[in-house]
């Protein structure tokens, strides 16, 4: 099995073919580094980059079946399932044109990946992906996507390599690229421990994420020792975080405290924490707050801590997809560049064209090496990844604990 070792080899390797120009799936707007939320999406006819595009069926008629892909027994068919119009149009095109790098990159002539448009009906997408032979699935984007694909992939036995970061979705046969807050947390928390930090408070928005995220805080309070002594939550408005900093403020009995929320409310909430302007009690934050330029700029937030994702790598990426592309992708493009090598990484050891896809090979110990670093997944399909810790001095993002290369 190809260790971390050859991995690094391979990134070498492209380091020429990061240069290379060509695919015409072009985003027509530039888009920022942090996608927008999920959103609702209008009903729209799935579409397919590599397949025939079909004319508009008039009300009152059946569908058709769709048609076939060509028989292609060299080549391991994989359905990427992303929106590629409605509200989240620009993220899934970003993640469409990162995989289409990755196999321009590596040259690889062993793989057709096919983008079926999951923003009308995911369900119907995930049908015709199925019905065209593809055995494994990228996508979706997001976490409300994933029980109506998996409805029609599961009887199938076409696992899915999903984007989103909601632990709540994994499965055995659902693996998350995304990064969780729970992974963000439990590096953040092991690096102030060694630090000193003992007694800690919790600011936590409603809803999933905010429980998530504190889930995660009590996890690695009791893997790496300390107390939790105190947690407000707040609805996610400036007005409620303010005071929730000053409930848990006035609570009293921490000396540190992990805001789990954007940066313009963790700001708000850290001005509340931090009246005198001093550098007490210590801030933990979370994934949200990476490349964010608030943060840093704001003073209130000097000392804070938080891990992410390392950027050596996706600095180089990002150029060579401006070059290509025209404009910037969203930060998390990186995961459909990273499923792609996976992908060609596993079909390179012990899967064959035409057969299903080998998903115990996704669990070995010795993980894979992507753009984002080392990662591999974990039996219950939640990933595990190699994070750095940054923190806020002077105006500045440092990095005090670099990401490790392995596991």
């Amino acid at each position: 099995m190809m260790g971390l070792r050859d991995c690094r080899r391979l990134f070498l390797a492209l380091g020429a073919g990061l240069l290379l120009a060509g695919c015409q799936i072009i985003p027509q707007v530039d888009a920022p580094g942090t996608p927008p939320p999920p959103t609702s999406q209008p009903t729209t006819t799935p579409r397919q980059s590599d397949a025939a595009t079909l004319p508009p069926i008039p009300r009152g008629t059946t569908a058709p079946a769709p048609t076939p892909l060509p028989q292609d027994g060299a080549r391991h068919r994989v359905a990427l399932l992303v929106p590629t119009s409605g509200d989240n149009a620009r993220v899934g095109q970003s993640i469409a044109n990162a995989t289409m790098m990755a196999l321009l990159d590596t040259n690889a002539d062993n793989l057709r990946i096919t983008t079926y448009d999951t923003a009308g009906d995911p369900r119907d997408a995930a049908r015709r992906a199925i019905a065209e032979g593809n055995q494994l699935i990228l996508g979706p984007l997001l976490a409300s996507d994933v029980p109506e694909i998996l409805s029609v992939a599961r009887p199938a036995g076409v696992p899915l390599i999903a984007f989103s970061n909601d632990v709540s979705v994994a499965s055995p046969d659902v693996y998350l690229m995304g990064l969780s807050p729970s992974q963000s947390v439990a590096r953040t928390v092991q690096f102030a421990r060694a630090q000193g930090a003992r007694n800690y408070g919790a600011l936590v928005p409603d809803g999933e994420y905010g429980r998530q995220a504190e889930l995660a805080l009590i996890a690695a309070l009791r893997d790496a020792g300390g107390s939790l002594v105190a947690t407000e939550r707040y609805s996610r408005n400036e007005g409620s975080a303010a005071s929730a900093a000053r409930r848990l403020r006035a609570r009293g009995g921490f000396d540190t405290v992990m805001i789990a929320d954007s940066p313009r409310l963790a700001i708000t909430a850290a001005a509340e924490l931090r009246p005198d302007g001093g550098l007490s009690p210590r801030l933990l934050g979370t994934e949200l707050w990476s490349g964010e330029a608030d943060i840093p700029a704001a003073g209130v937030m000097d000392g804070a801590l938080f891990s992410a994702l390392s950027d050596s790598r996706y600095r180089r990426f990002s150029e060579s997809y401006r070059t290509r592309f025209g404009n910037s992708p969203y930060r998390i493009a990186t995961l459909g560049y990273d499923s792609v090598l996976l992908v060609l990484r596993v079909a390179g050891e012990s899967w064959q064209p035409g057969t299903p896809f080998p998903t115990g090979q996704l669990t070995s110990r010795g993980g894979f090496l992507g753009l984002d670093g080392a990662f591999r997944f974990q039996s219950d399909g939640n990933a595990q990844r190699a994070l750095e810790v940054r923190e806020v001095r002077d105006g500045q993002v440092i990095v005090v604990s670099p990401a490790p290369d392995s596991f």
